[in-house]
């Protein structure tokens, strides 16, 4: 059986490479492809060490500058036992553990569900192009926090409650992402990740006119819709990441325990199956578990774009293209990046803020370009 998956198709991605076209430029990078090198203990480290600098950073700079060593001292007196002089007054202790921790804190848990998802749904559907908004959430986040805001009741009172938009945006999500299914079963039992990527797309649309319609008889609302649907982090306290952090870690190891599943995928659902995986069950269970992580990122800091195909395509290019790499890389360079990210959005015109979404968008413009320069080939 080893031979009939292992040999045989590495033999035919030989030959397909000796041919003309298309074939000979594509078959090498698939039969690589087939035996990828999996976690190194450097990148480990390297991503671990990406999340402390954020975290300092992250708590560091804002409209108060701090000095980052004594942050960090700071940050180390909240282990149990430990007691250093930090050097900062009581006022800047209280912005740095109540004000400044909980929002760097959000923005890695937000900016790893983001990454995280983003490089599962590429696995998944088995192209380097796809983000975690790919079957809906966006537009599902969006027509329901839009309905909230404007049909909130008088003067948006509706809307000022403490749980409602992000409730209404984490429902939406994982209401489109079922469309999406449903949209997808439809054609019958064989529902192919193509399928499933056109349903996507197709609720997208319906939901996005949704959304654009209520706008438009609802102008005076246009303002606050906007404001989330840019992104933010802002928090007022631990509150947002207590929400966040159980979705964090189901979604965190579902993903990881069955990120070897992808690296089967990877090679088709014959060879897949062959080895004894269920392609499709796999396959929904990670759909799933992506999706459940991308709707609580979305309740919790709006649309940010582009953090779900830059980070893991980075790792995907420097730490090789086994799933069992790029997955939780791309969970720790993917907070780190959005808490960096947010540091920016905080100072770029202090006193007034930036929103982090427009920062990830001018970022990832120019990288967008370079995934379609490096994956012109795969596409044509």
């Amino acid at each position: 059986m080893q031979k009939a998956v292992t040999g045989d198709p590495s033999s035919h991605l030989g030959r397909a490479g000796k041919g003309k076209g298309t074939g000979a430029g594509t078959a090498p990078a698939l039969g690589v492809r087939a035996r990828p090198a999996g976690l190194r203990l450097p990148w480990l480290a390297a991503g671990i060490l990406a999340v402390l600098v954020a975290l300092i950073a992250g708590v560091s700079f804002g409209a108060v500058s701090l000095p980052p060593g004594s942050v960090a001292v700071e940050l180390l007196n909240l282990i149990p036992g430990v007691r250093l002089d930090s050097g900062l007054t009581e006022r800047e202790i209280a912005i740095v553990v109540e004000l400044r921790l909980p929002r760097a804190v959000l923005g890695l848990l937000v900016g790893g569900l983001l990454a995280l998802a983003g490089g599962c749904y590429q696995g998944v559907f088995r192209n380097p192009l796809a983000d975690p908004y790919l079957l809906g959430v966006a537009a599902g986040a969006g027509l329901a926090v839009t309905a909230v805001i404007a049909l909130g009741g008088t003067d948006g009172a509706l809307s000022r409650l403490p749980f409602t938009v992000p409730l209404a945006a984490f429902v939406g999500s994982l209401g489109a992402v079922a469309m999406t299914y449903l949209l997808g079963a439809a054609g019958g039992r064989d529902r192919s990740p193509a399928t499933l990527i056109l349903a996507g797309v197709a609720v997208s649309a319906f939901l996005s006119a949704g959304q654009t319609y209520l706008l438009q008889r609802n102008s005076d609302s246009i303002q606050q819709v906007y404001s989330w649907l840019l992104g933010r982090l802002a928090t007022a306290g631990w509150h947002d990441v207590l929400l966040v952090l159980p979705y964090f870690a189901l979604t965190a190891g579902v993903v990881l325990l069955h990120r070897r599943e992808l690296d089967v995928l990877a090679l088709g659902d014959d060879e897949a199956s062959s080895l004894g995986l269920h392609p499709q069950r796999s396959r929904y269970l990670l759909i799933a578990a992506a999706s459940l992580g991308t709707a609580a990122a979305v309740s919790a800091s709006g649309l940010i774009g582009f953090v779900g195909i830059i980070v893991p395509h980075t790792v995907r290019l420097l730490a090789g293209s086994s799933y069992r790499a790029i997955l939780p890389l791309s969970m720790l360079f993917g907070g780190a990046f959005l808490a960096l990210t947010d540091v920016v959005a905080r100072t770029a015109a202090a006193p007034a803020e930036v929103p982090i979404g427009v920062v990830t968008a001018l970022l990832g413009g120019p990288f967008f370009v370079l995934v379609l320069r490096t994956v012109r080939r795969v596409l044509t």
